[in-house]
């Protein structure tokens, strides 16, 4: 299984390239935000196979914001998933925003998996957005007041979804994880090292490492890296101001026949 960010020729016929087309942050607020939305995903058709948003869809996740980015994809003819950010949760309506999305025919993937068909094979995508919690020496622990073991507790079910998912997809050919949160510390290179515990949180590497899925996707580090890892999968940062394109095309080859190995 090979990743790549730039085109190249068919392989045999046993083989599969399937293009990605790939964003986070993108946030939609503002009127004058629709006909950007429009011009970005009306450039993807023909392009790509698969439309994967790695959350922050919003800018204070306002029901009438997520319209901007349904109302450009309502008519695309591709399949749009998405997992929510941190500030589409920000108004606690969350559940509003969600099913705006679903009414356009987004899949909106909160602690869940996806199977979808292309190039005659299937692609699980796992997604849930993750949570805070920190990297090596500097994790939030599991102990004091309550609140904070709340904190804790909330990216432990994370883990475990994105754990379950994975087992879920295992016979997929190809796998691909969608997050908001970073699961790698070198996707927030360019950060401040003072914020790394509420930009993500190397417990999401775990069930990565276990799985070894082909693909990992996140968002939320405005200032990071865009490229980096979890043992050999590869992690991107999509975020929007990293890229400084509104969208990332990967293209994913290999055999459409070759399952995972079964945990």
């Amino acid at each position: 299984m090979t990743v790549n960010t730039a085109n190249r020729p068919a392989g045999p016929e046993d083989e599969c390239r399937i293009r990605i087309a790939a964003a986070g942050d993108v946030h939609f607020g503002r009127d004058s935000d629709r006909e950007r939305a429009r011009e970005a995903f009306g450039a993807l058709e023909g392009r790509v196979d698969l439309v994967l948003l790695a959350g922050d869809l919003t800018t204070h996740g306002e029901p009438e914001q997520a319209s901007i980015l349904a109302d450009a994809v309502r008519d695309l003819g591709i399949p749009v998933l998405t997992v929510l950010g941190n500030h589409d949760h920000h108004s606690a309506r969350a559940d509003e925003v969600t099913a705006v999305l679903e009414e356009a025919g987004i899949v909106v993937l909160d602690r869940a998996h996806y199977i979808l068909e292309a190039c005659g094979t299937e692609i699980g995508v796992v997604g849930t957005k993750g949570f805070v919690g920190g990297f090596t020496g500097s994790h939030i622990p599991d102990f004091g007041e309550p609140l904070l073991r709340q904190v804790y507790a909330e990216a432990s079910a994370e883990v475990e979804a994105l754990d379950e998912g994975l087992r879920a997809v295992a016979m997929c050919p190809f796998r691909i994880v969608l997050l908001h949160y970073s699961p790698a510390g070198e996707t927030l290179e360019g950060e401040r090292r003072d914020i790394w515990a509420f930009l993500g949180t190397d417990r999401l590497a775990a069930p990565i490492l276990e799985h070894n899925p082909d693909l990992v996707l996140h968002g939320h580090a405005h200032a990071g890296t865009f490229e980096g890892r979890v043992g050999e999968v590869p992690v991107y940062n999509v975020s929007v101001p990293v890229m400084g394109e509104d969208f990332w095309v990967f293209e994913m080859t290999g055999s459409r026949r070759a399952p995972s190995e079964v945990h």
